[in-house]
C-alpha cells in the first residue's frame, strides 16, 4: 500500500492549518493594540471628566434670560426672600395681584416656565421652589 498521497493530503492540512494560526495570532494581534488604545483612550477620559468635574464649582453659575415680563423678576425676588416652597397664589399675594383665578393661573404659568428655564423646582404638585 501507498501511504504517500495519505501523507500529501496530511502536509497539506497541516500547512492550511499553519497560515490559519498565523492569521489569527495576526488578528491577535492588532486586536491587543487596539485594546490598548481604547484602554488609554478611556483613562484619558476619566482623567478629564474628574478634572472637569473638580473646577465645575469654580465656574460662576450661569442664569438663564428671564422672559421680558415685569412680573418675573418680582417672582424672582419673592422666591429670593422666601424659605421653603411656594404656591402660585402665594407667589400671586406676594405680587399684590387679586387672587383672582386668572391671576393665579398667569402665576402658575410664569412658574412652570421659570421650572423649564432650570431656575425653580416644582418640588411637588403646585408647590415651587429655588434651586438648591
Amino acid at each position: 500500500m501507498n501511504i504517500q498521497p495519505l501523507l500529501d493530503a496530511l502536509d497539506l492540512q497541516e500547512d492550511a492549518a499553519r497560515a490559519m494560526a498565523d492569521g489569527l495570532r495576526a488578528q491577535i494581534d492588532d486586536l491587543q493594540s487596539r485594546l490598548r488604545e481604547a484602554e488609554t483612550h478611556l483613562e484619558h477620559l476619566a482623567i478629564t471628566h474628574r478634572t472637569v468635574t473638580g473646577l465645575a464649582d469654580r465656574l460662576p453659575a450661569v442664569v438663564p434670560d428671564l422672559p421680558e415680563h415685569p412680573d418675573y423678576p418680582r417672582i424672582l425676588d419673592v422666591f429670593n426672600h422666601a424659605t421653603g416652597q411656594r404656591r402660585a397664589k402665594d407667589v400671586c399675594e406676594a405680587l399684590g395681584h387679586e387672587l383672582l383665578p386668572k391671576n393665579v393661573e398667569g402665576t402658575r404659568a410664569k412658574l412652570k416656565r421659570l421650572v423649564k428655564l432650570g431656575i425653580l423646582t416644582e418640588a411637588g404638585t403646585g408647590s415651587f421652589a429655588r434651586k438648591p
